[in-house]
C-alpha cells in the first residue's frame, strides 16, 4: 500500500479533531460572549458549561483516547512494513466509527447509538491490534 493510502484515514481523523476543538472554541466564546458563563465559573477548570459546549468538549476530549492507539498502531505498521489492504480497510471502518460517534455526540446526544459507534470502533481497533500483533511475533508478513 501507498503511504497517502495508509495515512489517509489517520489524516481524517486529525481533521476531525481540529473541527471539533474549532466547534468547541465557537461554543465556549459565544457562552463567555453572551454571558451564559463566566470565566470566574472556569477559572478552575470546572465542567460549568452549557449542556451542548459540554458535548463537544467531551467529544473533543475522546479523540485523545482510542485514536491516540490509532495513531501508534499507523506507524507502527507503516515502520514495519506491515500496513496492507486489510490494515486500511480496517483503519477507513475505524474512522467512520469516530466520524459517526462524534456527529452523534455533537448533536443528538444518543447515548445508546454513541455507545455503539465507539463499541464498534474499539472491537475494529482490537482486530487491528491483535492482527498486527500476530504477524509481528509470528513472523508473518
Amino acid at each position: 500500500m501507498s503511504i497517502p493510502a495508509i495515512l489517509l484515514p489517520l489524516f481524517v481523523e486529525v481533521i476531525l479533531t481540529f473541527v471539533l476543538l474549532l466547534w468547541l472554541g465557537h461554543l465556549r466564546g459565544k457562552d463567555i460572549r453572551s454571558g451564559a458563563t463566566r470565566l470566574s465559573q472556569i477559572a478552575l477548570r470546572e465542567p460549568n458549561w452549557p449542556p451542548r459546549t459540554l458535548q463537544a468538549a467531551y467529544s473533543f476530549s475522546n479523540q485523545f483516547e482510542l485514536p491516540v492507539l490509532f495513531y501508534v498502531l499507523t506507524i507502527l505498521e507503516i515502520i514495519t512494513r506491515h500496513a496492507d489492504f486489510v490494515f486500511v480497510v480496517l483503519a477507513w471502518i475505524f474512522v467512520a466509527m469516530r466520524l459517526g460517534q462524534a456527529y452523534v455526540h455533537i448533536t443528538s446526544n444518543a447515548v445508546l447509538r454513541r455507545g455503539g459507534f465507539y463499541i464498534a470502533g474499539a472491537f475494529v481497533l482490537m482486530a487491528m491490534w491483535m492482527i498486527f500483533m500476530v504477524r509481528i511475533l509470528l513472523g508473518l508478513p
